[in-house]
């Protein structure tokens, strides 16, 4: 072993166990950073019964390979799954849909599932890089059981493409113990405090969609808005802040709840798992508006180990399994079935079911935001200055 690995410290070991526990880093990485990978070699090649067996009983191969979200899954269920069918679960953990297509489009991506946001999926479809899904191989999937405003973007052209995961809002959260007593309402007030009293505290997504939207909704314009000169005056807003940024991240919760950052840009789960742990973090959908969203689990064309993906996603899709997702991860389900095993203080949670007049401002993502080169450069200009 070298010395970086032998002398990691308990806390820096703890610290990377609990990221990958969230999903916020791969086995690879947290193997690779602990240690633990050169000793599993060591011992696998000693002890051959520590390396994972094959899925013999169901014939879906040793593996399904994932890409999915930070902070996004109960790993105890890949434990269930890997147990039940002695394949494991390995994860890639992606920040952006942008990164999700652009790993697709340049083939070989590995992957035998992974997690595209509603308004991705006519993108893909058109491009063939997802299969309609075979759904004999999906017993557990009951689409009269799911709320068709959130699975209803998985059928295009009256195929199945993709199977609701989860859905939520986009919006921010904040530490109160740093807000002097006054917590920012809007978009409008995220961005001031960020040049002000919360300089170099505040984080924003390393994603397009969210932060350039962020800016716009700053300025009362569409969440979506493909329009150049809206555009241009997002992008003036965004190079003000750039400088009183602490980072540009879609994994946050590790700063928020160092105290290193104070404020983000932060969906639904991440915010209720962060207010869970410190009920001093809280989450606000910006009064302007927003992000209203649904994710689902797809299958690529060509994924190489096909039908332990398809044994995964069923497996996740068991209404015994999917509450103990939804309790980990604080996102809502679209599923019928997995809200009468929430308890009801889940079910009135505000930061899971905003109250209507909050939920009725949101916008869905847009299809052409996605592909939209305005966006896409304004958000590399961004980064890069």
């Amino acid at each position: 072993m070298t010395d970086k690995i032998d002398h990691i410290s308990r806390q820096k070991f703890m610290e990377e166990l609990r990221r990958y526990q969230k999903g916020s880093v791969t086995r690879r990485h947290f193997l690779g950073v602990t240690g633990l990978g050169a000793a599993s070699a060591v011992l696998g090649a000693a002890m051959p019964g520590l390396i994972p067996r094959p899925a013999l009983a169901q014939g879906i191969g040793d593996r399904a390979i994932l890409a999915t979200w930070p902070n996004y899954h109960d790993v105890t269920n890949f434990d269930a799954f890997a147990a039940e069918t002695g394949a494991t679960v390995q994860v890639n953990v992606f920040g952006s849909n942008e990164e999700m297509l652009a790993k697709l489009q340049a083939g070989g991506s590995g992957w035998d599932v992974f997690v595209p946001t509603n308004y991705t999926i006519t993108t893909y479809v058109e491009q063939d890089l997802i299969e309609p899904l075979d759904m004999s191989l999906l017993p557990n999937y009951d689409p009269a059981s799911f709320d068709q405003r959130f699975a209803g973007p998985g059928t295009v052209d009256g195929k199945v493409y993709a199977v609701s995961k989860n859905w939520g809002t986009t919006g921010f959260a904040v530490n109160t113990n740093n807000t002097g007593g006054t917590t920012p309402a809007t978009w409008k007030e995220f961005f001031e405090r960020t040049q002000t009293d919360f300089s170099g505290r505040t984080m924003v997504h390393d994603y397009q969609l969210t932060t350039i939207g962020a800016a716009l909704k700053a300025f009362g314009y569409s969440f979506n808005s493909v329009d150049p000169a809206e555009l241009a005056k997002a992008e003036e807003l965004l190079l003000a802040t750039k400088p009183h940024l602490f980072a540009i991240s879609s994994d946050y919760q590790p700063s928020m709840r160092s105290g290193d950052a104070w404020m983000t840009i932060a969906w639904t789960g991440d915010a209720k798992q962060m207010n869970r742990d410190m009920p001093e973090i809280v989450y606000v959908l910006g009064r302007e508006g927003g992000e209203l969203w649904s994710d689902f689990y797809a299958v690529p064309k060509g994924a190489p180990h096909r039908e332990a993906g398809y044994a995964l996603i069923n497996f996740l899709l068991k209404p015994e399994v999917n509450v103990k997702e939804a309790l980990f991860h604080g996102y809502p389900v679209a599923d019928a079935r997995v809200n009468a095993l929430l308890p009801a203080e889940v079910l009135a949670d505000p930061i899971l079911y905003p109250a209507a007049d909050l939920l009725s401002a949101l916008e869905f993502g847009a299809a052409a935001t996605l592909t939209d080169p305005n966006r896409a450069e304004l958000m590399a200009r961004f980064k890069s200055a």
